[in-house]
């Protein structure tokens, strides 16, 4: 606890969740694994919006089915072309997730889609500015692809449900957040709200509305 940042060791329900569950375990070095690629964490990031982690998998797993030479990785983008939308819509994706993962493999292709070495010197603005202008590719799935992939410190989703949620569980508040409430009730928490959104996240998880752990 003494290694977590003053605003997380000051706020006596945080701090009392924390004794409890203990350390967060995300990376937050903004250092990306050495084998990621922005392209296939794009394409797992949009096979996932809106479903559950196992739903999710399964999904991303049927899809890197489809790449011959590597069902670890999703196809390439000149694979992609080669694939008809029958067969996947017969990975369970949408048509609109189709569109958007055929968006994706055309910038891949075509260069407009950064490398991973070149966003990692990207701001966290100028990265969720670039990604979201790809139709399909909202704020959300631009947070969790800073969050998972390029592990930044300071990232806290305050549309995510879950978080607000969470905040609302830690607090014992009669409603839910708005957005713009959760972000001026947590910009003391900043440049380390990446870890403020997994407490959040298991507040959401653990915690009932009825009372707050002691």
């Amino acid at each position: 606890m003494s290694s977590l940042p003053t605003a997380f060791q000051t706020d006596p329900d945080l701090a009392r969740f924390i004794n409890i569950i203990g350390p967060c375990p995300l990376r937050v070095d903004s250092t990306p694994s050495p084998e990621a690629s922005l392209y296939t964490s794009l394409l797992k990031a949009i096979t996932g919006q809106q479903l559950h982690n196992a739903a999710a998998r399964a999904i991303f797993s049927r899809l890197c089915a489809l790449n011959p030479h590597d069902p670890s990785r999703p196809p390439s983008p000149e694979q992609f072309a080669q694939l008809s939308y029958e067969t996947l819509r017969g990975c369970g994706l949408s048509r609109a997730k189709i569109d958007t993962i055929q968006r994706v493999a055309t910038a891949q292709h075509n260069g407009s889609l950064p490398s991973l070495q070149e966003a990692i010197t990207w701001s966290d603005d100028a990265l969720i500015n670039t990604l979201t202008q790809f139709k399909g590719i909202g704020r959300w799935t631009a947070e969790m692809l800073l969050l998972f992939t390029f592990h930044r410190p300071d990232i806290f989703p305050a549309h995510d449900l879950g978080v607000r949620e969470g905040w609302r569980r830690l607090k014992q508040l009669a409603h839910r957040p708005t957005p713009t409430e959760l972000l001026q009730k947590t910009t003391l928490f900043a440049p380390h709200r990446s870890t403020l959104t997994w407490y959040c996240w298991e507040a959401k998880a653990r915690l009932p509305l009825s009372a707050s752990p002691r």
